[in-house]
């Protein structure tokens, strides 16, 4: 079994209180768990307001189906989300 992932930067420049933080990556969070089966946390800036390091994970017997996951994870981000992706990274285990 392969465990695969996903940590990346979000920059969210419309958000103006944690509270406004938070439920959009509420709201996030929870379309990639149900579409897309992850588990989903926010590793590090909890007390930044436009700040978020994101971590996503997820497990399968092959590579290439986790990493055509992560790339349709990121491309969802992007076209969703009112901010940018300033750094990602995938790690496999």
């Amino acid at each position: 079994m392969i465990i695969g992932c996903l940590s990346f930067e979000l920059y969210l420049p419309y958000s103006h209180s944690l509270k406004e933080k938070r439920q959009r990556l509420n709201k996030l969070r929870d379309r990639l768990k149900l579409k897309h089966n992850v588990a989903f946390a926010e590793l590090d800036y909890q007390n930044k307001w436009q700040r978020s390091l994101i971590g996503i994970v997820t497990l399968n017997s092959h590579q290439a189906i986790i990493d055509k996951t992560f790339q349709r994870i990121l491309l969802e981000i992007e076209e969703n989300i009112d901010g940018e992706i300033l750094h990602k990274d995938i790690s496999f285990y």
